[in-house]
């Protein structure tokens, strides 16, 4: 099965640390959070691989050189002249999912024992054009989704900010995006015109006629490493516990 990897951020939440190495390469314990990431996804049969890099892409290709890519079948999407959020990420490596088959996309910033084929299953078994992994957490921001499940707003706790796409239901429900989505390749053909966008973004743009559901995985472990606060937290972890 195949994967996307994003990272090709900088790791701004994680300076001093990131001004000499990509956030990617950042260790949890003694494994980089790429080395995780690959492991992760190689564990659940997702080892064809396409990674992004912007920052420090040359230390990103030298690691994986080094580890013969962790026996996984590994391309790389070249950024390092312009920084393509994630959406813009996405569509530069549309040429990598051919097949017909959902893919995984996932934030190289993100550790968790989410099980990846249970993720996976359920989105086949819910016939959703994307299905992305949320928790009920605290944050900034939120997805809304409806009784059904179905992707219905946005909110920025922060500013007051809200967006509705207008599904209907009886009930609401703000929940947290994980960094982990499943997505159909059909997906793919829906993209804006445009080189630089964000896949939430999208999501709220395409929503109103398609179907974006949640998987809610609150009650498994989860963090998002980005954050000086939560790397220093997760530092005794042992990942292989989290595969």
């Amino acid at each position: 099965m195949k994967a996307m990897i994003l990272a090709a951020g900088f790791g701004t939440r994680l300076r001093p640390l990131t001004d000499n190495i990509p956030k990617a390469l950042v260790k949890i314990g003694n494994t980089p959070l790429l080395e995780f990431a690959i492991k992760k996804l190689c564990h659940y049969g997702f080892n064809d691989i396409i990674i992004n890099i912007h920052h420090y892409p040359d230390m990103i290709i030298g690691f994986l050189e080094e580890n013969r890519n962790f026996g996984a079948n590994i391309s790389i999407s070249d950024e390092r002249n312009m920084l393509l959020n994630t959406g813009g990420a996405l569509k530069k490596a549309t040429s990598f999912f051919t097949g017909g088959e959902a893919f995984l996309v996932y934030n190289c910033d993100i550790v968790t024992d989410l099980n990846l084929l249970t993720l996976y299953r359920y989105h086949l078994e819910h016939n959703a054009l994307c299905t992305l992994a949320v928790r009920n957490r605290e944050t900034s921001r939120y997805f809304i989704f409806n009784d059904d499940n179905k992707l219905c707003g946005w909110w920025n706790k922060k500013t007051g900010e809200k967006k509705s796409v207008r599904w209907g239901g009886s009930k609401f429900r703000a929940m947290a995006f994980s960094g982990i989505q499943i997505i159909n390749p059909d997906t793919l053909d829906l993209f804006p015109d445009k080189m630089v966008f964000s896949l939430v973004e999208f999501y709220l743009l395409i929503a109103p006629d398609h179907k974006i559901e949640g998987f809610d995985h609150t009650e498994t472990r989860w963090a998002d490493i980005g954050k000086s606060d939560t790397l220093e937290q997760m530092q005794l972890i042992h990942p292989q516990d989290y595969y």
